[in-house]
């Protein structure tokens, strides 16, 4: 029976509604029985369960330091517990629960079907403990790779970040349980997260840091959306009505509902008016100070009501798509773990073909490092999962390996922060007398994560110094990497193979082996773009801000529009991956030639697999567009697709561009435009390896710029439309013919430098006033001639 919502709101008190709108302890939303609405449990994270029961089931026995201990919590801490054989002494008592890869390395599949898995995985486990809500993904771009949560995140790219989002989003509601899109919005570092001031010009913030959130939410339809902590341009994000008003309901048309991140709201009647709706966790300032507000006639009933409508649609939903007694298949999630970390892990070096090892060649390995042993799997803070299993990759290597191979290890790095110089001998000596070198290194476990940036782009002093010393005794080393987000590679050129595997959950061993053996084809391609250095990254010189404001400088060239634009040649390029086998291109075709304004393009080529194993290449479509009043990426990733293909296997790839991945955001006109012209289509390999391209011109009618009176004349001259309308104006005021009127100004337009209303006050004395040239310089349909 569907329940009456306005009814059931109609007999709620103000004192309900407040409770209603407020959080009930840490995880729970309020209940009401005598009403018939049930509570919500929520909980993180963004790629795997953190289900505290401690947190969640003692009721109102909770405490801020319980919420201070996840936040704090170091991955390092989880994985030393595991080890132990005890996963229920973390994060105050947390089940275990599938540790899928983090975002930095799950968007690197850029496998939209196999990501939509890992959300229906995430469903039954959240079924299975009673959550309705997990709180992600979190798809802030990646505009530093010193953010703290970088990790978490999908990309540099907002196409990447939205097309990864909205799979994972649609396969766990489709398991009945919601998402919760996050952190909204340019949420882009952790230094002083909820003080900080995101200074970003309107364009970027349209076409980067927003465009995003857009691509997911009309995608997936997330039931939730979480605000972000910090402030942008001025105003806080939890209580901006512009952002959430305005920008979510307004334009993008969201109606689910808005909740606040944890303790981010400052000042809770303005949250509620700016599009707020829940508040989260509980806190009785917050409700005391909406309840008056309530009370003095702050708050308007119908804003107060539609934020509870909003609330009890997303508790019915929850209830509706409630499943009791699902038991999770956490070893068939633990396969899926182990798949999704094959397909992201990204071969970046591969020299003389060392890899994969093969029976007979380079047959005694020596495996180095104490990531070898102790994985580095994920990052820290609320997200860190306590892991159901836990791949080691030596015991993998061990079990795929098999008798063709004689393994020998050495842990090279007992301690992180120190050379151990007689560990390290013994590794380097164990390497000597070895055909290949295999090391594991990582960054700094606890570096990454909430409240705080990394320092600097580093690996571990002591890896680094283990991959120095073997190098200089054994010639034939491969680098296996584990770290939250990009890392400088002074040591690059000391091995010729590198797997980078960022944090790749806890099925990372198993993948690792079976692309170190060849039984797993590495398929992933860099998400991000790796730098040479942190002082040439977009952000350095605005990065991390002072003053409390972080200026976005570099606008909208974040990672490769950066690096493109400046012609700089970086480390390793946005969406570049090697293979064991090889790819060609050829045949490409559009569905038109010449655009029509409003219509699609459907982009086709044939994508050969030439090589001599089975493998999978991700296809990349860029755009390229032709100069106009807005400076323009050199090129900017479009769409995408992933395609698996035997040896000697052809397959047509056909990519899908809408007439919106042509605009760009003009912010004079307050509004998407597109110009018309040719623009060229890119398919390629990565950023830097355009393997076929084609052009299409687009029709469209042109846009003008609005017009002051302080505007030259030459610039009147060049917006025909206005030019007609002055001119009209001018020939009402003196009687002269229209021509004459028309030539005399095209005349003299060259030699005039002041403003149109001085030059034709002055210079030509016309009778005029401001107020009537303003009247005819006004577009009288710009607001329906230039939004897309």
């Amino acid at each position: 029976m569907k329940k009456d919502f306005h009814a059931i709101i109609a007999a709620m008190t103000a004192e309900e509604k407040v409770a209603l709108l407020t959080g009930s302890g840490l995880w729970r939303t309020a209940a009401f029985p005598q009403h018939g609405i049930g509570d919500i449990v929520m909980t993180d994270g963004t790629y795997g369960v953190r289900y505290s029961t401690s947190q969640i089931e003692q009721g109102e026995n909770w405490n801020i330091t319980d919420f201070l201990a996840v936040i704090g919590q170091s991955a390092g801490d989880v994985e030393q517990e595991e080890q132990k054989g005890g996963s229920e002494a973390l994060f105050s008592q947390s089940k275990p629960a599938t540790c899928f890869p983090n975002g930095s390395t799950l968007a690197c599949s850029w496998d939209i079907d196999l990501v939509y898995q890992m959300g229906e995985a995430l469903a039954k486990e959240c079924q299975e403990m009673g959550v309705g809500i997990l709180l992600g993904p979190g798809i802030n771009i990646r505009r530093t790779p010193l953010a703290g949560r970088g990790y978490e995140y999908y990309s540099e790219d907002p196409v990447v970040s939205g097309d990864i989002a909205a799979a994972l989003i649609n396969g766990l509601q489709d398991g009945g349980v919601g998402a919760s899109l996050k952190h909204f919005a340019a949420n882009n570092s952790e230094y002083r997260r909820t003080e900080m001031d995101s200074v970003v010009e309107e364009r970027a913030l349209r076409e980067i840091y927003l465009s995003g959130f857009k691509r997911a939410i009309d995608k997936s339809n997330p039931w939730t959306l979480m605000s972000s902590y910090n402030l942008l341009n001025g105003a806080q994000t939890s209580q901006d009505p512009w952002l959430l008003t305005h920008v979510l309901r307004h334009e993008w048309q969201y109606q689910g509902l808005v909740m606040s991140d944890w303790y981010g709201i400052k000042d809770r009647p303005a949250s509620l008016l700016a599009g707020n709706d829940l508040a989260m966790p509980e806190t009785q300032h917050d409700k005391q100070t909406l309840l008056q507000a309530i009370n003095q006639g702050e708050i308007p009933q119908n804003v107060l009501d539609e934020s509870c409508m909003r609330m009890l649609t997303l508790v019915d939903k929850v209830q509706q798509h409630r499943k009791v007694g699902v038991k999770a298949d956490y070893h068939q999630h633990h396969r899926l773990a182990q798949q999704l970390a094959a397909e992201s892990i990204v071969l970046l070096k591969n020299e003389d073909n060392i890899l994969p090892l093969q029976a007979g060649r380079k047959t005694t390995i020596a495996v180095l490092g104490k990531p070898a042993q102790e994985p580095v799997i994920q990052g820290s803070g609320c997200a860190t999962t306590v892991p159901y299993r836990l791949d080691r990759p030596l015991d993998e290597i061990f079990d795929v390996a098999g008798d063709d191979f004689t393994i020998q290890y050495a842990i090279g790095t007992p301690e992180d922060n120190s050379i151990d110089e007689d560990a390290q001998a013994h590794a380097v000596d164990v390497a000597r007398n070895a055909d290949i070198a295999i090391v594991f290194v990582s960054t700094a476990i606890g570096e990454d994560g909430e409240n705080g940036d990394r320092k600097d782009l580093n690996i571990l002093p002591s890896h680094d110094a283990l991959i120095r010393a073997v190098a200089r005794q054994q010639p034939n080393v491969v680098v296996v990497l584990a770290n939250s987000d990009a890392v400088v590679m002074p040591w690059l050129s000391d091995c010729k193979a590198l797997l980078e595997t960022f944090f790749a959950g806890q099925g990372m061993g198993r993948a690792v082996a079976d692309i170190l053996f060849g039984h797993a084809n590495p398929s992933g391609k860099l998400t991000i773009t790796v730098p040479n250095t942190l002082e040439e990254t977009p952000a350095w010189l605005s990065y991390p801000g002072e003053n409390l404001r972080h200026h976005y400088s570099e606008g909208i060239f974040v990672g490769y529009r950066y690096y493109d634009r400046r012609k700089l040649t970086p480390q390793f390029p946005f969406g570049f991956g090697l293979s064991y086998t090889q790819f060609s291109y050829a045949n490409l075709t559009t569905s038109v030639s010449q655009l029509l304004e409003g219509n699609a393009l459907s982009v086709s080529v044939d994508v050969t697999n030439s090589g001599k194993m089975a493998g999978k290449e991700i296809v990349q479509l860029y755009l390229s567009a032709p100069q106009g009043e807005l400076t323009r990426e050199a090129l900017a990733l479009k769409a995408f697709a992933k395609v698996h293909l035997n040896a000697g296997e052809t397959k047509t790839v056909t990519l899908v561009l809408n007439w919106q991945d042509f605009a760009c955001f003009h912010p004079a006109l307050a509004a998407w435009v597109v110009d018309a012209g040719e623009y060229h289509l890119h398919v390629a390999r990565s950023s830097r390896d355009i393997a076929i391209s084609t052009t299409v011109s687009l029709c469209v009618k042109p846009y003008y710029l609005p017009l002051k009176a302080d505007n030259s004349l030459q610039q009147l001259i060049n917006n025909p439309p206005a030019f007609d309308r002055v001119v009209k104006l001018l020939v009402s005021k003196n009687a002269l013919p229209e021509s004459q009127v028309r030539e005399k100004l095209i005349a003299i337009a060259p030699d005039l430098f002041c403003g149109l209303f001085i030059a034709l006050t002055e210079f030509l004395a016309i009778d005029i006033t401001r107020s009537e040239l303003a009247a005819a310089l006004q577009d009288p349909d710009a607001d329906t001639r230039v939004r897309t």
